[in-house]
């Protein structure tokens, strides 16, 4: 199908003609392999067109560290390059469910040059409109539900060449501490980060906060502000305006807000980022730089966010000064999860002295971290376990799945669940976290043998039998994560 630069109101689909005829005319990532069945010739051009996307950002991202007041005038091009566009398609995920406009990833590619050369000149000449955003939700590990956004297909593509064109200037600005949903950057370096802390640095007391629907609260006043202080270019501003005006798709009902960003875009983890940059991340390194005698140390992962302190007194005036701060922006701690508890080397013996029991322990990122003591040397330690609420909303997860495939073959079954652990191993295998592991594994075989005995009426499957099943199909606990005081070190 030819398909020119004529103006086009979406996609070509198979079987969904476009509503208008179109007319005839004239830190590192790694990179996506092609895929399977695609011919040489798209593979060689995917590749040049990269390589130049990759020199042009670059130079980008030079200007933003030789000048860390430039405002950039000039960088919608990069957005609407084909071959930005192109890369940012070949990176969504290919099974992701289909937006308001129902095109999947498979339809598009379909006629993927035409489509994203249409694309390419809806964004070149303002002709592109952001769709609404169809609601969903998913379970949380406290039994509440957490609302997500499903894109259209198109939006997802300039949102994510968007923010690899906005990534090489912010990654310059955003501070050491900022781990949430950056190149290079992971939730076990946070870990680590606060691991390490404990163990090397003069750490007493430990703020854990928690800030009171982060993305919904998110005023846009000030993050369009923000983000003028390095975007000049107005085009970019106001493709980002269009995303947060575009609304959410509930029930039938278009939904329109004047507050917060709609989660589950490329573009809201950067913009939460840019945010709590300017909030909390440059205010919390000049207050610890400034006002504090001891030493503070902070790591934050999105709106998650961990402040270790040497003294009591200047924590508490901290979380005072933190409450002020965010009033500013429109933004609350949670009275009920954010808590300032005693934690380090000294907070057992000072506890025990005072007759209050063992120390507090604190969540983050999945982990229950727990003041403990070396079995070789007696010394102090972090234990870092797997949150119980989250394992039993996994099992739970788990459960409910193996009823609906009571019916599927063993083998089938069996493979499914060695994935199911394979990939929970992979985040919480941790040292000192083997025990939670073997617990949840024991966990799922009982659950899978309950499965297996409502199969049939003669009775219940012995443990002989499903022992030989499990010692086949589920793999036995691993760690895969080196200490951290080892691998931060390295890094850092």
């Amino acid at each position: 199908m030819m398909h020119g630069q004529g103006k086009s109101d979406g996609p070509i689909v198979p079987g969904k003609p476009p509503n208008k005829p179109a007319c005839t005319g004239a830190e590192g990532v790694e990179g996506r392999g092609p895929a399977k069945g695609n011919p040489r010739e798209r593979t060689m051009l995917r590749t040049q067109g990269r390589s130049r996307m990759q020199q042009a950002l670059k130079r980008v991202r030079q200007a933003a560290e030789q000048d860390r007041k430039m405002r950039f005038t000039a960088l919608l091009h990069h957005v609407y390059n084909p071959d930005t566009l192109r890369e940012a398609y070949h990176g969504l995920k290919r099974q992701a469910a289909a937006g308001v406009d129902g095109v999947t990833w498979q339809d598009y590619g379909e006629h993927l040059e035409a489509n994203l050369q249409d694309l390419a000149g809806r964004l070149k000449r303002g002709g592109y409109r952001a769709k609404p955003t169809r609601r969903a939700y998913i379970d949380k590990a406290d039994g509440r539900k957490r609302p997500l956004g499903v894109m259209a297909l198109e939006d997802k593509i300039v949102q994510r060449a968007t923010v690899e064109v906005l990534n090489a200037i912010y990654e310059v600005d955003f501070l050491g501490f900022s781990y949430g949903f950056r190149p290079g950057r992971s939730p076990h370096k946070a870990l680590d980060a606060v691991y390490v802390a404990q163990l090397t640095r003069k750490v007493n007391w430990v703020l854990d906060a928690d800030i009171c629907g982060f993305f919904d609260a998110i005023d846009r006043n000030w993050l369009v502000k923000f983000i003028e202080h390095r975007i000049g270019d107005r085009r970019v501003v106001r493709l980002i305006q269009k995303w947060l005006n575009a609304g959410v798709l509930e029930e039938g009902k278009r939904i329109q807000s004047e507050t917060g960003t709609v989660q589950g875009g490329s573009i809201s983890p950067l913009l939460a980022n840019v945010y709590l940059h300017y909030v909390f991340d440059l205010w919390v390194q000049q207050w610890r730089t400034l006002q504090a005698r001891g030493e503070v140390v902070v790591v934050r992962y999105a709106d998650d966010f961990i402040v270790g302190f040497q003294y009591k007194e200047e924590a508490e005036r901290f979380v005072e000064e933190l409450r002020q701060r965010f009033a500013k922006f429109g933004l609350e701690l949670h009275s009920q999860k954010t808590r300032l508890i005693e934690f380090g080397p000294w907070a057992a013996k000072n506890r025990r002295r005072r007759g209050q029991g063992k120390p507090e322990t604190f969540d983050f990122l999945g982990f229950t971290h727990i003041c403990g003591k070396k079995h070789s040397n007696g010394y102090f330690t972090v234990y870092r376990q797997s949150m119980r609420k989250r394992v039993q909303a996994k099992v739970a997860e788990v459960k409910a799945e193996l009823r609906r495939r009571i019916c599927r073959p063993v083998p089938e079954v069996g493979n499914w669940l060695a994935a199911v652990l394979t990939g929970h191993y992979r985040y919480y295998g941790v040292p000192m976290n083997t025990r939670a592991l073997a617990l949840f594994r024991y966990q799922v075989g009982r659950l899978w043998r309950r499965t297996l005995s409502r199969r049939s009426q003669r009775g219940r499957i012995s443990w002989e039998r499903m022992a030989r099943l499990i010692d086949r199909y589920l793999p036995k606990p691993r760690v895969y994560h080196d200490y951290p005081l080892r691998r931060f070190g390295a890094i850092t």
